[in-house]
């Protein structure tokens, strides 16, 4: 004992805990699965006793339900006071004989047969005086050496006639009539499987079920083994024979049953191994979940005594990470020890970082919209308007329109885009620099294409941000219309309109469109100058996510890019 607890003193720490933890969890383990697996065996005894029990019941009572469903078809036709009078009557001729026949017999039995479609055939037999009608009316001598023909002579009710052997399920009674010296047989031949049928279906294989008549012989036998549970099968002798020695439980778990008004007797039984074995796929994911419960234990012990170090080992992670420009913080720890502590400002460091390269991502965003302010600030606006005011003048004074026209619309179209060194602008001075830009290019073009205008008047007084539409303008006729290759005058149409909070502008062209691979990038990829990505980017910026540029296009048709901001005043 010494021993033990020296070797259990100078073992390490992290082996202690191994140990110790180990023992805790495997002894519980191990005494819950053997109980478990005695409790498994019983239950599924117990349980398969109850499952017998059940689908015999049912079972006979299908049985019993179609049994007196034939009952209730022979009582229809033996209490039939005019089929009674017709097969005791004497007939004078063929006539009277073909009425009964035609108008009373034939559409009884046809209507037996038909609600009762197990039923494959009705026959009177009768010793009067009457001709053949095919199976419906048969002499009486048909059936006089048939072994049952005495019993149901002397019966006063209808009678079951069923062997297993010749797979016969047969119906009879005696049509009576005291005030007629007639012996009149209503007989009844029902398909044999489908009145077992579920007998036959109680289980998919591994059962037997035999019912017995009063005398011992059987009525039903089905035994339902797979190939390697044939041996399992019993014949009526040998269950009767088990039965008697009371040795029937020590290799069957089975049922009986009576069904008292035909005083036969029922049988199901199963073989105990085959109902074991049901068990067996529990038993083996048991013993899996054991050993994966037992291995893991191990694991989870061992990989315990690493709790100490394992925070360092993820922050150590974390920072090579970060160092690879991944800038998120994997390792969390709420302990007040010197590891949480130093964990807890690692992390608020990282957050600072994050948030001034945010702060630089957003003013290199921002720097497009400031350099274009720059670039509008190293212009002169007094000089530069007095120089096309001065061209205006000289070419009035010349006689020259389309320089006057020209330097008309540089000096509103640059008024209007300097726009006193403010971003925001109206949506009239917006449709306005627009407009100037678009008649300069038309007369640089010689009025090749053509414009379309269409704005609510209402939006007019609404505010945006500047040039959004003028690159929008530029791209139609640079890249839609300048390179048209269908017949026709290019057409530039540019509409604006408003819904319950936004304003919609769309500018259309009918040039050679875009090709779909450009298309789907047009919003992301970087091109020269000031773009349409630079406007959507601006957009979003400015108003949020959901605003900004769509694009519709094809092929020798045209484009049309849309462009939704909220409504501002």
């Amino acid at each position: 004992m010494n021993k033990i607890k020296i070797w259990f003193k100078n073992l390490k720490f992290r082996n202690k805990i191994l140990f110790i933890c180990l023992l805790a969890g495997l002894l519980p383990v191990i005494t819950l699965g053997s109980f478990w697996y005695n409790q498994i065996q019983h239950l599924f005894i117990t349980r398969e006793n109850e499952v017998l029990d059940e689908s015999l019941n049912q079972a006979i009572s299908s049985l019993d339900y179609k049994v007196n469903t034939y009952f209730d078809a022979m009582n229809h036709i033996v209490w039939n006071e005019d089929v009674k009078r017709g097969v005791t009557s004497h007939y004078d001729n063929n006539y009277e004989m073909f009425l009964f026949y035609h108008y009373t017999l034939d559409p009884l039995l046809n209507t037996s047969k038909f609600l009762q479609t197990d039923i494959n055939r009705i026959t009177i037999y009768s010793n009067n005086k009457m001709h053949s009608h095919g199976e419906s009316l048969r002499p009486l001598s048909d059936i006089e050496q048939y072994s049952w023909f005495e019993s149901i002579s002397k019966a006063t009710t209808p009678k079951l006639i069923v062997s297993a052997k010749e797979e016969t399920f047969e119906v009879a009674s005696q049509l009576f009539d005291r005030h007629h010296n007639t012996t009149n047989i209503v007989y009844m031949d029902i398909d044999y499987e489908n009145v077992f049928e579920s007998m036959s279906t109680l289980y998919e294989n591994n059962y037997g079920l035999i019912i017995l008549d009063e005398n011992d012989l059987p009525v039903f036998q089905i035994n339902k083994f797979s190939e390697k549970n044939k041996s399992f099968a019993l014949t009526e002798n040998e269950l009767l024979k088990q039965l008697s020695e009371n040795s029937l439980e020590e290799q069957y778990i089975y049922k009986k049953a009576e069904l008292t008004p035909y005083n036969w007797t029922a049988y199901l039984y199963r073989p105990i191994g085959t109902v074991s074995a049901s068990s067996y796929e529990l038993e083996l994911t048991f013993f899996i979940v054991v050993l994966s419960s037992i291995l893991i234990l191990f694991l989870s012990i061992y990989f315990l005594s690493k709790v100490v170090v394992r925070p360092l080992i993820m922050l150590s992670k974390n920072m090579e990470q970060i160092e690879k420009g991944e800038l998120v913080v994997t390792v969390t720890n709420t302990a007040s020890d010197e590891i949480g502590n130093l964990i807890q400002k690692f992390g608020n460091m990282v957050h600072k970082l994050q948030t001034m390269i945010n702060e630089v991502y957003k003013s290199k965003i921002a720097r497009q919209e400031y350099e274009m302010k720059a670039l509008q600030a190293q212009i002169n606006p007094h000089f530069f308007y007095n120089s096309l005011s001065l061209i205006n003048s000289k070419a009035i004074m010349a006689d020259q329109e389309d320089i006057s026209q020209m330097a008309q619309y540089l000096s509103s179209f640059y008024r209007t885009t300097l726009n006193q060194g403010k971003s925001i602008i109206s949506v009239k001075d917006e449709l306005e620099n627009t407009t100037s830009y678009i008649q300069i290019q038309r007369m640089m073009h010689s009025y090749s294409f053509e414009v379309h205008c269409e704005v609510e008047k209402d939006i007019l007084d609404y505010t945006m941000i500047n040039l959004l539409l003028q690159p929008l303008v530029e791209n139609a006729i640079n890249h839609g219309i300048d390179h048209k290759e269908t017949p026709g005058k290019g057409v530039l149409t540019i509409s604006g309109k408003q819904n319950e909070d936004n304003l919609i502008f769309t500018v259309s062209d009918n040039g050679c469109g875009i090709v779909p691979e450009k298309l789907k990038t047009i919003l992301t990829n970087k091109t020269e100058g000031y773009g349409v990505r630079n406007v959507h980017d601006r957009v979003q910026l400015s108003y949020g996510q959901k605003f900004g540029l769509a694009y519709q296009s094809e092929i020798n048709v045209g484009t049309t890019v849309t462009l939704t901001i909220p409504k501002r005043r």
